[in-house]
């Protein structure tokens, strides 16, 4: 489960309009309607119709965080979130994780300070069975709870805690904030997801204790949206969710914002951070507060552009950082404004400490920049209809506006507040909380490097749990169901019929070209006055120059930086000022041109597309800048098991002479001699003659070829895309090792070279893995999670990609399971072929044909649609065509595909984990070992 914030301070600006009272906004024509009710037992409801897909978006709201805890007892709102998914009185176990995603819809759930949500996307016809899920959840599930539930429960969220925290670069830093920033008995002096101690200890009767004081309906609020009928959908929440108790009367807590009386500086020597990172926390108001507001806009101004101050002294005139963040973090309670430099390596961060004063300076003599400001608030208007482009961001906003505010549609108070800011108050708010004020400041560097932290800083305090072997109660199952009386209904609360079978309908592509050869995509989406493109430039990381890996990378950096006549800053402020977003980037394949803005600006922003692509400024300084903050990421991934994971895990099966092999960035030694003149050179191979755009939204197609006509003058020839071939499989049936000294997981990647996205049995290979490792319903998940309680999240699938592909097993699991857990997954994949019968042939058919429904609603996906059908040369009309595929697979061609395609004798494993504790376990598994460095290197 997630810990989340749904409040997306700017990128959710929601305008909404009540079914009972008309709100017209000026030179908006777009609104929202919902109807409100509130059901006898005080649980509040939301209903929005939108017929544009034939999906239902559901969210629950519980008002009970962490905030709700106290020391001794902490995680526990997170864990009970966890736990509401396991089981319930008129549900089977494990039914929510399992059976949603095979009726084609996903699921999930969040915690943050202040809230607990819970949330579902689903097809129309099994909306009903979606009520008679969550109902359930909600009302009646405290009873079936049993104590090997409980722990195997704290086995999952031990290991998220792992995954997030215990084995992630500066994963520390929030519980060493929130311990200074906030005094003991503050709600806020805990993070969200707890100490292990405390959740180790939890009992079935705080479970139940906890359910019965904050799980009442009265403490709720609950926002249906989607392909609905309203009358129809009233009856059937009256009837699923009626009958839930209200529960006590939750005590609302004040706001509680909190002054510090000295500045703390504290350091943490990391044994996962490759670069030292320094972070300032100032307190101040909550969300809902009116500076609020204010305080959100500073954040942009300080650090948010090319002209801010923060960025002027600290990246360019320094070179001490590749970024820097300022940003204000607003929860019901209180709130902070957070400047965040993770520097170069080896920077000292007293350097970085003067700087960050000398742009705050700059800011006073400076004051606020009109400009700035309006480039700020004009993305307001772009970032309005992408939040509300999808049924379930309504639905969010919708519900935590509801349960805060007691107004779903407060959003348009927000977006006149935001709107109505001034120089004035941006300046105050500063003065008030920022100069002159005490904060906490954090000094994260690399173990080892303590001299890089700020001089009289005192060492930070953090719990860290030690990884044992055998610990008994680690070892848990799901155990037998609990033993009780069920509550009694007035309706029948058994599992409802799906609804009439919904009809996926693809999407209509238009298609058409320019005179310079480019190709055009297009999907004409009126749902929202916002438009997504996308042009894809054959080549990307397969034609980086050999041994300089990382050009296509750079130059997708740099053409950013500037055009002939607009500098960095220039572009960045014409960009702004039309509340677009305009980006240039290199994938393995491919190089991309992308962007976003309302319908009305896409000529104005076409028009910056063209410059950026025809008049590159080809920086000098900002390709040093760059070049250095490439280096500094480069060093950073050295901190990410899973990225060292992936990395070594291309180049054993890619083999050092295919490019593929290398990260599409490139790597210390291939980036090093990289000049800006490799960069001009590049640049030559970008021609629109195999070149394609893609566009989804707003726009009809003539409209689209009238704006475009200006690209013709864009005109390179077509180079050559290069061919590698592919090696001898590695060593398969071997274990690759790479020693992560402390670590508390093990990150494992399991697999083979299969095929290319071109081959004809690529869509056979995607439906075959379907049931293996396809979301929470699949094998993987269900065995390695929720029956073993080893890891936070197992998965398999393959890329898509002209070249060939591997197919690959991701999970990342508790350090002293690794063995276990490699054994399950052996097992499971030798045994696939064998165990694949007739009902699994059925499962795969339902659950992805029913998953199409909601597959292209955003205008995102159908940009990712429209690119695949240029890439691959597929018809406009392929995911019908997919469709029958899918249909007319017998249970002989799935046996046929998983047994050319997943034969475990032909994969390879690695891992990445504690030597010390994991490596003589894992010599007990059987295959060869062979121990490689971070960078997949063999160690003697």
């Amino acid at each position: 489960m997630r810990l989340l914030k749904l409040s997306i301070l700017l990128s959710l600006i929601l305008l909404v309009s009540c079914a009972s009272e008309s709100r017209e906004t000026p030179e908006k024509d777009f609104k929202i309607d919902y109807e409100k009710f509130t059901l006898d037992n005080g649980l509040e409801v939301i209903l929005h119709e939108d017929h544009s897909d034939p999906i239902v978006a559901v969210a629950t709201m519980m008002h009970v965080g962490s905030n709700r805890e106290k020391p001794g007892k902490t995680g526990f709102a997170h864990f009970f979130e966890h736990m509401s998914f396991n089981d319930s009185e008129n549900v089977p176990v494990g039914a929510n994780r399992k059976m949603i995603p095979e009726w084609g819809g996903s699921r999930n759930g969040g915690t943050s300070n202040d809230y607990t949500v819970y949330y579902e996307v689903v097809p129309k016809d099994a909306f009903e069975k979606i009520l008679w899920i969550d109902s359930d959840r909600f009302g009646y599930m405290i009873n079936t709870v049993t104590k090997e539930a409980l722990e195997r429960e704290k086995q999952v969220v031990k290991n998220e805690k792992r995954q997030r925290v215990d084995n992630a670069a500066y994963g520390y830093t929030d519980e060493i904030k929130r311990k200074n920033l906030y005094p003991e008995g503050h709600p806020y002096n805990w993070t969200v997801i707890g100490a292990l101690p405390d959740l180790q200890a939890a009992t079935i009767d705080d479970v139940k204790a906890f359910y019965t004081k904050y799980y009442g309906a009265s403490n709720a609020s609950l926002v249906i949206a989607g392909d609905i009928d309203i009358e129809e959908t009233k009856k059937l929440v009256k009837q699923w969710f009626g009958e839930i108790p209200s529960g006590p009367e939750v005590e609302v807590i004040p706001p509680m914002p909190v002054t510090l009386s000295e500045t703390k500086s504290l350091y943490y020597e990391d044994g996962f951070a490759k670069l030292p990172e320094l972070r300032m926390t100032y307190p101040t108001v909550e969300t809902y507060h009116k500076d609020k507001y204010a305080l959100e806009i500073l954040g942009q101004l300080l650090s948010g552009s090319k002209n801010a101050p923060l960025y002027k002294v600290i990246v360019e005139d320094q070179k001490l950082a590749p970024n820097v963040q300022t940003y204000q973090s607003s929860s019901e309670l209180a709130g902070e404004f957070i400047f965040v430099v993770r520097a170069n390596d080896s920077t000292d961060l007293d350097t970085v400490n003067e700087a960050i004063a000398k742009g705050l300076n700059r800011f006073e003599t400076e004051g606020v920049n009109e400009k700035d400001l309006k480039r700020i608030k004009a993305k307001l208007e772009t970032n309005l209809y992408r939040g509300i482009s999808t049924v379930l961001n309504k639905a969010f906003q919708l519900v935590e506006d509801n349960e805060f505010k007691g107004d779903p549609s407060y959003i348009t108070e927000t977006a006149k507040l935001m709107d109505a800011v001034t120089a004035k108050e941006v300046m105050a708010v500063y003065e008030k909380y920022i100069k002159g004020k005490h904060y906490v400041m954090t000094s994260v560097v690399p173990k080892g490097q303590l001299n890089l932290a700020v001089a009289e800083a005192n060492e930070a305090q953090v719990w860290i749990e030690e990884v044992k072997k055998d610990v008994a109660n680690e070892e848990v199952s799901q155990g037998l169901e609990a033993v009780y009386k069920k509550t009694p209904s007035k309706y029948d609360r058994s599992e409802p019929k799906f609804g009439q079978l919904p009809l996926f309908k693809s999407p209509v592509v238009w298609t058409s070209a320019l005179n310079n050869g480019m190709a055009v995509y297009g999907i004409e989406n009126n749902e929202v006055p916002l438009i997504q493109f996308d042009i894809t430039i054959p080549g990307g990381h397969l034609l980086d120059p050999k041994g300089k890996s990382g050009v296509a990378n750079l130059l997708g950096d740099i053409m950013m930086e500037g055009t002939a006549s607009k500098t960095p800053a220039g572009l960045e402020e014409a960009i702004g000022l039309l509340g677009a977003n305009i980006s240039t980037y290199s994938t393995s394949e491919d190089f991309h041109i992308t962007g976003s803005c309302l319908a009305k600006n896409f000529k104005e922003t076409i028009a910056l597309v063209k410059e950026i692509i025809l008049e590159p400024r080809w920086d000098e300084k900002e390709f040093d800048r760059l070049k250095q903050a490439l280096a500094t990421s480069i060093k950073g991934r050295e901190a990410n098991p899973n990225f060292i994971a992936s990395s070594v895990y291309n180049k054993l099966l890619y083999g050092d002479q295919h490019i593929l092999s290398i990260p599409d960035s490139g790597t210390q030694q291939t980036t090093q001699d990289i000049t800006i003149k490799d960069l001009r050179n590049y640049y030559k191979n970008l021609s629109p003659q195999n070149a394609n755009f893609h566009i989804a939204g707003a726009i009809s197609k003539s409209e689209v070829e009238e704006t475009l006509v200006t690209l013709e003058d864009w005109s390179v020839e077509a180079t050559t895309i290069p061919e590698f071939s592919i090696p001898e499989t590695p060593k398969a049936n071997t274990v690759y090792f790479i020693d992560f000294p402390g670590a508390k997981q093990s990150v494992i990647q399991i697999g083979r070279l299969a095929l290319a996205r071109t081959n004809e049995n690529a869509n056979k290979l995607g439906f075959a893995n379907e049931v293996l490792g396809g979301g929470s319903s699949g094998k993987l998940f269900q065995t390695l999670r929720i029956g073993k309680g080893y890891t936070y999240g197992a998965y398999s699938g393959i890329d898509n990609s002209k070249e060939i592909a591997p197919f690959t097993i991701r999970t990342s699991v508790r350090a002293n399971a690794t063995l276990k857990s490699l054994e399950i997954i052996k097992d499971m994949v030798s045994n696939y072929a064998k165990d694949f019968s007739e009902k699994e042939v059925d499962l795969t058919k339902s659950k992805i044909l029913k998953g199409n429904t909601r597959a292209y609603e955003s205008l995102g996906a159908q940009l990712w649609m429209l690119q695949n059908i240029s890439k691959y040369n597929l018809s406009t009309t392929f995911t019908e065509e997919d469709q029958k595929e899918l249909v007319s697979m017998t249970l002989e061609d799935y046996k046929k595909t998983i047994t050319t395609f997943l034969d475990e004798k032909d994969m390879i494993y690695v891992v990445v984990g504690d030597k010390g504790t994991q490596f003589e376990e894992i010599k007990n598994f059987g295959k060869e070992i062979v121990v490689l460095d971070i960078f997949g290197n063999p160690i003697e």
